[in-house]
């Protein structure tokens, strides 16, 4: 982004408020008048115009763009003619001024679950120390709960190199598959213990198996609830899957996320730190050094780990939805 800058920035010597020489020799009802004291080189609502520009997705203009980087902003606000000329470092300032960013983009979900505020929270309220309004008691447990997929044996073409001075670790780009296999956890929401087992692949049979390995065991086992919070996938979705987990676990009581709402599953949690201490970069040789590493890894982490620190509650929810209704009334 620096190197847009700069280019933009060599299109023109900038005075110290930020305006060219060419902008006062074209603008020159634009130039400080000494005896009228500093008056700012752009008028406000030529700042209100840029910004206001920079705010637009930039095909509803027919342009051939994604996004708007700062050099085809400024292009286009003297294509414009929003101004006769203007430098980059100005333009950085005034939208740094505001953090728009319109290079800048992020991926986001809009709920589709008609019933997301009703299941997100009973999550929060779990969260919390609630069930249907009522604290839970001291022999009541939550588990969240999910499985990390396609976890990848990538046999690099040349032996990773340790980073040397001056150098970070080097890693071959070039690799052959070696296999994949699937990571099953479940995460003690205020216990932060953690149960895991690699298996070959998911489904009904590999999760009952994650299940039993926790629910088999104390405290679990003589609960009076055992609280499990799950996403929508295949091997534990819908009324079928409450049926068939209550009937091997009676004190189970199996909780769903709304559809594409896993970041209410703390497991997600796990999986992130799990993905950047253990999974990256992926330099595994085999399927059994992969579960060694994923087991390992998680007999340490119990050894420092405290539950996770979650803020957001269900009063937080209606403000969610009044913001993305806002962010849907703009697209």
């Amino acid at each position: 982004m620096m190197s847009l800058l700069h280019a933009s920035i060599r299109l023109e010597r900038s005075s110290v408020n930020g305006a060219s020489d060419s902008f006062w020799l074209v603008c020159p009802a634009s130039r400080r008048n000494p005896e009228a004291g500093v008056q700012p080189a752009f008028p406000p609502s030529v700042v209100v115009q840029v910004k206001a520009l920079a705010c637009e997705l930039p095909y509803r203009r027919g342009l051939p763009l994604s996004r708007f980087s700062l050099s085809e902003l400024r292009r286009e606000c003297l294509t414009q003619g929003l101004i006769a000329q203007i430098s980059g470092v100005t333009l950085w300032r005034w939208l740094s001024q505001d953090a728009i960013h319109p290079w800048r983009y992020r991926s986001w979900i809009f709920p589709r679950d008609p019933h997301f505020c009703e299941k997100a929270g009973a999550i929060l309220d779990l969260y919390a120390g609630l069930w249907e309004g009522v604290p839970l008691a001291a022999a009541d447990y939550i588990l969240s709960a999910d499985e990390k997929t396609s976890i990848q044996v990538r046999l690099r073409q040349h032996s990773s190199l340790p980073p040397g001075p001056g150098r970070p670790a080097y890693v071959e780009h070039e690799y052959e598959r070696g296999g994949a296999c699937a990571y099953l956890a479940a995460w003690d929401v205020r216990r932060a213990k953690v149960f895991g087992r690699c298996e070959t692949r998911t489904g009904i049979a590999a999760f009952d198996r994650l299940v039993a390995q926790a629910m088999t065991q104390e405290p679990y086992r003589s609960a009076s609830r055992v609280f499990w919070i799950v996403d929508n996938g295949s091997s534990h979705r819908g009324p079928k899957a409450v049926a068939r987990l209550r009937a091997q676990w009676p004190n189970l009581v199996l909780v769903h996320t709304p559809v594409h709402a896993s970041w209410l599953n703390q497991i997600e949690i796990y999986f992130s730190i799990v993905q950047r201490k253990v999974l990256t970069p992926n330099d595994f040789t085999s399927l059994a050094e992969i579960e060694k590493r994923l087991l390992g890894f998680q007999e340490r982490y119990e050894r420092v780990a405290t539950p996770f620190e979650w803020n957001f509650k269900r009063e937080d929810i209606d403000r969610l939805m009044s913001k993305l209704r806002n962010l849907a009334k703009v697209a």
